[in-house]
């Protein structure tokens, strides 16, 4: 089982905060780790300072920083009272960089926040600071969609299995350690999801690429049997008798068919992989991972592939 003893909950007033803050504490109880509640200020925007004259824009900043502390403290206090290890931090600056900062330096083991947008046809669920985090933190990230709900009903696994490539083997297998773990946590419903492609036959037009004919057409049933081959031996290494599950084995781009099984699935909670192939650490999320968390409507938790290191300096 997949557990998280340093946990660092991004905290910010607005809808949805109560619900992350109970599931975080949730967790924190569960795995008996250190939760630290964190909020981070902003510098005032240049124009704005030239605006202030009651006071320095220095001591603004300090004021603010305290009011905000106090803010926390007061949500920590109960949580202390009740057992947990749990702890009030401000920062100043850039909101993801100080919180990759303070993962760095503490050695947090999972960032929880609540996603900025509300989602649903017309807004984006997750904003600038939740896809930075996703980018750039080194530590699984875990973007939580505005909700009443105390509880996930159904967890998806998006994996992509390939025994030939040990980075992926490590990154799938962290994402089924977690997944599995959750859905036992909270009796959920466990979805795996692999998306294989077929290139097609447009790349082998005109037998440029000298295939025969024959081997264009059994091909493609010999690469299906091949994912399914690969999916059905990720997933043996799990004993998943205990649990409500269903395997996925897609073909196409799943860019489309991971969000459209979301909603078909009526997913609550959506983990898997952002790999970076730019040959610039963590600059930026693998683009599959991009483009299926611009066009889902769920909770997301995000982890990185081992060895990951993040192009944030203290």
């Amino acid at each position: 089982m997949k557990r998280f003893k340093k946990i660092l909950l991004v905290s910010r007033e607005g809808t949805g905060e109560r619900a992350t803050l109970a599931r975080a504490v949730e967790l924190a109880k569960r795995n008996r780790a250190r939760l630290a509640l964190v909020e981070v200020v902003e510098e005032l925007p240049r124009e704005l300072r030239m605006l202030i004259t009651a006071m320095p824009p220095a001591d603004l900043e300090k004021l603010v920083v305290k009011e905000r502390k106090e803010r926390l403290e007061a949500l920590v206090a109960p949580l202390v009272e009740d057992g947990v290890r749990a702890a009030a931090v401000v920062l100043h600056g850039t909101p993801f960089l100080e919180i990759i900062r303070e993962v760095i330096r503490k050695k947090h083991d999972l960032v929880i926040l609540t996603a900025e947008g509300r989602g649903g046809a017309k807004e984006r669920l997750f904003g600038s600071t939740s896809l930075h985090l996703m980018r750039k933190c080194p530590c699984p990230v875990w973007v939580m969609k505005p909700t009443r709900s105390r509880r996930y009903n159904r967890i998806l696994a998006a994996v992509d299995p390939d025994p030939s490539d040990p980075e992926r083997t490590a990154l799938n297998t962290e994402i089924l350690d977690i997944a599995t773990s959750l859905a036992r946590l909270e009796k959920s419903v466990l979805h795996v999801v692999h998306v294989w492609r077929w290139p097609g036959k447009q790349m082998y037009r005109g037998g440029r690429a000298g295939i025969p004919k024959r081997r264009l057409k059994e091909a493609p049933a010999e690469a299906r049997d091949q994912s399914q081959k690969n999916l059905d031996e990720l997933v043996t290494g799990y004993a998943l008798e205990d649990l409500r599950h269903r395997i996925h084995l897609l073909k196409g781009e799943p860019r489309i068919l991971i969000p459209d099984l979301v909603e078909e699935e009526r997913i609550d909670l959506i983990v898997m992989g952002t790999v970076c192939r730019t040959g610039i650490p963590g600059f930026i999320i693998g683009n599959t991972a991009e483009n299926v968390l611009q066009h889902v409507d769920a909770s997301v938790l995000t982890v990185k592939p081992k060895g990951f290191v993040t192009p944030v300096t203290g």
